[in-house]
Parts: structure tokens; sequence; C-alpha cells
């Protein structure tokens, strides 16, 4: 029989963690979870994950979900406390503060709006975010995805978010990695979870049942404190109107331990010596809703008032890869 190492158990998925355990014991006793019953806590602890974004207490499931791609938007969910009901919209599940009116969602920044239009979720994956690469230095997905793999070691086997997922680039990889128990493809733009939805039943090596997408505010995220085990926000904390308010709420919603990493557009180096370029920032900031970084110190110094330590990073020209921990 091969040796089984820790090292090994740390790599591999849950179930495999599950089975390789089995045979170091030998035969399960009368005591040992079966099947049967790990399945039920699996998907009792995923329902206790998602939680109302006004008050943030639990949600209550008219069933028993299964979770997965296409049975998850079936549901409508209630908060035990204000409850505020939440349902799913053929895709998606929709968990923002406007889920199930009629009413839009007021006013949006222009950086927000952009990312709902058709015609942007269309072209995301046909030339868009490969101008990354050319213009900014990003690697590209699959190297992307190997980079931060290093980072995400310590919580393979848990549960993921990529916030700010657009068409699910990073979300097929993950769920088609099998490293995670559950992932949640998240974004606030309707289009984009439409088309990422698009995507994922095209691929037939994607296990639709650890795989989630949900609609939510970055700066109202709709899960339960300390339970999730690692964020991932590819490309997008420029884009967010806050970008320390949604790094505040990925640390709230982190168990402790769990990881944060994200890339970035950086513009620094020669750059940082135009003259006004703060006023000129500032300016762009208030019209866009989007944010423009100078510094790699400004993205250690969000982490760390955000109460994420630990802080690394690689750069490549105008990318950035940074990854920070919850304490324990």
């Amino acid at each position: 029989m091969p040796t089984v190492t820790a090292a090994n158990l740390l790599l591999a998925p849950a179930a495999s963690q599950l089975s390789s355990l089995t045979s170091i014991r030998g035969s399960i006793t009368p005591l040992s979870l079966t099947a049967t019953d790990l399945n039920e806590n699996q998907t009792k602890a995923k329902k206790q994950v998602l939680s109302c974004p006004i008050c943030y207490d639990m949600l209550i499931w008219n069933g028993d979900p299964v979770f997965s791609v296409d049975s998850t938007p079936r549901f409508i969910l209630e908060c035990s406390t204000c409850k505020k009901a939440y349902s799913g919209n053929e895709t998606h599940l929709d968990l923002t503060i406007t889920s199930g009116s009629k009413k839009s969602d007021g006013y949006m920044p222009a950086s927000s709006e952009l990312f709902r239009l058709p015609l942007v979720s269309f072209m995301y994956e046909r030339g868009w975010r490969q101008s990354f690469s050319i213009l900014g230095g990003f690697p590209g997905p699959e190297k992307e995805f190997e980079m931060m793999n290093d980072y995400l070691k310590p919580v393979i086997g848990g549960r993921i978010i990529d916030a700010s997922c657009a068409s699910g680039m990073f979300s097929r990889l993950f769920a088609k990695s099998g490293l995670f128990s559950l992932v949640v493809a998240l974004d606030f733009s309707e289009t984009m979870l439409k088309r990422c939805y698009g995507f994922v039943k095209q691929e037939r090596n994607i296990s639709q049942e650890k795989l989630i997408l949900v609609r939510a505010d970055i700066a109202r995220l709709p899960f339960a404190s300390s339970s999730i085990d690692a964020v991932h926000a590819g490309a997008a904390l420029h884009c967010w109107p806050s970008p320390s308010g949604g790094v505040a709420e990925i640390s709230r919603i982190l168990r402790p331990g769990g990881v944060f990493v994200a890339t970035a557009h950086i513009v620094d180096g020669p750059y940082s010596r135009i003259p006004f370029l703060s006023p000129i920032r500032k300016a762009y900031r208030h019209i866009s809703g989007s944010h423009v970084c100078l510094s790699e110190s400004e993205l250690k110094d969000m982490c760390s008032n955000c109460g994420l330590v630990n802080y690394t990073y690689v750069r490549n020209r105008r990318f950035i890869m940074i990854a920070a921990r919850k304490p324990n």
C-alpha cells in the first residue's frame, strides 16, 4: 500500500482525504460517520454559510437543497430575523438587498454599470481580459491560477469565493481542480453571471455539484462571519467603489487562517511622477467609481487596516498579485 503522508493529505481533495484516512485506520467503526451522515453534515454546513446581507443572520431554506449550479437558483430563502425573502433568477441566486424587488438598485458607479452591459459580458473572454496581458503584464488565467495555488495550499478542501468573478474564468478553474468543497462564483452583474452559467454548462469536466452562482454586493457579502476558507478577486480591486470596504467584508467572512488572494492593476514607477496625479485620481474615482492604485504600499496598508496579516506580493509590470490571511 502506498505511503500516505501529512503533505499528501493536505494537497488532496476532501473526498480523497477521507478515503486515505479510512485506509490508514482500517474498517470504519460503528461510531464513525457513514457516507449519508457525511453528506447531510456537509449540506447542513453549506446552508449555514449563506446569510442575510442586511442583518447577516441565518437564512431559512424552503427545502433541503442540493448545492449545485442548477438547483440553488430554484430555492427561496428567508432571513430568520428580518424576514427578508431572497430568490433565484434562472441562472443564479440573488442575495443583494434588492433581491425580489422590481425596483432598480438605485445609483450605481459607472464602473459597476459598465460590467452589467450585455456587450461587456460578451466581450470579456473574447478580447477584454486577454488585453490585460498585452497592456498590463497579466500572465493569463491558467498561469495566475498556478501562481495562487501556493497561497491556497493551507485551505485546500475548504470553501472558496471567486469575488467579482465576471464570466467565471477562475470559478471554472477552481471547480475543475477539485481542490475545494464549495466554489461560489460571485458578481454584482446579472449579465456576467448569466454568461458564467453558459460557459459552465458548455464544459463537461466541471463538478456542478460543488459550484453555485451568487449575485451579491462586495460591500454587503451574504455570508456568515468566519465561514469561508478563501476569497479570490481577479483583476477586481480597482473596479470596486471602495476597495477597503470590500476587503473589510472579506476579512469578516474569512475563518481564522483563511486566505485572501487578489490581482490588480497598479500605476507606479514613472507614472507616479505625473503632476497633480493625486487630484486627477480623486476626480476619476468620483466620476467612474473605480480606484487607481498608485503604489504597492497602498494595498499592504489596506490589508493591514482590515485585519489581515502575512501580506505578500509578486509583480510583473502593471500586474500585481497580493495575498494575506486572517490571523488564527
